[in-house]
């Protein structure tokens, strides 16, 4: 794998992992809508600052992920992504003060051993 498409995927992982970290601080912050009631439920759903920010991150994965596609077919090019599960896994706990059991952990490591199959036929 050349280093251009190494830092595509990386950019692609980081974005997913960034993006799902913005949308959990900003689901968090939101209201039950039984308590808000509908409407002020949403206001506060597409006025969330965290909500936003994971929304324009999304925005720039989506291009990553596009150029991702141009060079790299879709059977190789959607389990190297899933490196997002490790990632994912790591921040909540680092940034989240998430829980994570080894069970979590041993699933993503096993995870990860796929992508490094998969990653090594290209």
């Amino acid at each position: 794998m050349n280093v251009s498409l190494v830092a595509l995927f990386a950019t692609s992982v980081a974005c997913d992992v960034a993006g799902q970290l913005a949308f959990k601080r900003g689901a968090d912050r939101l209201p039950a809508v039984g308590s808000a009631g509908v409407g002020r439920f949403a206001l506060r759903l597409v006025g969330e600052p965290w909500l936003i920010l994971g929304l324009l991150v999304y925005a720039v994965e989506f291009l990553v992920w596009t150029r991702i596609l141009a060079q790299v077919p879709l059977a190789i090019a959607f389990p190297v992504a899933s490196l997002n599960i490790l990632g994912i896994t790591v921040a909540s706990h680092l940034w989240l003060g998430e829980r994570i059991v080894p069970r979590q952990y041993a699933g993503a490591v096993l995870v990860t051993a796929g992508v490094a199959l998969v990653a090594s036929s290209l």
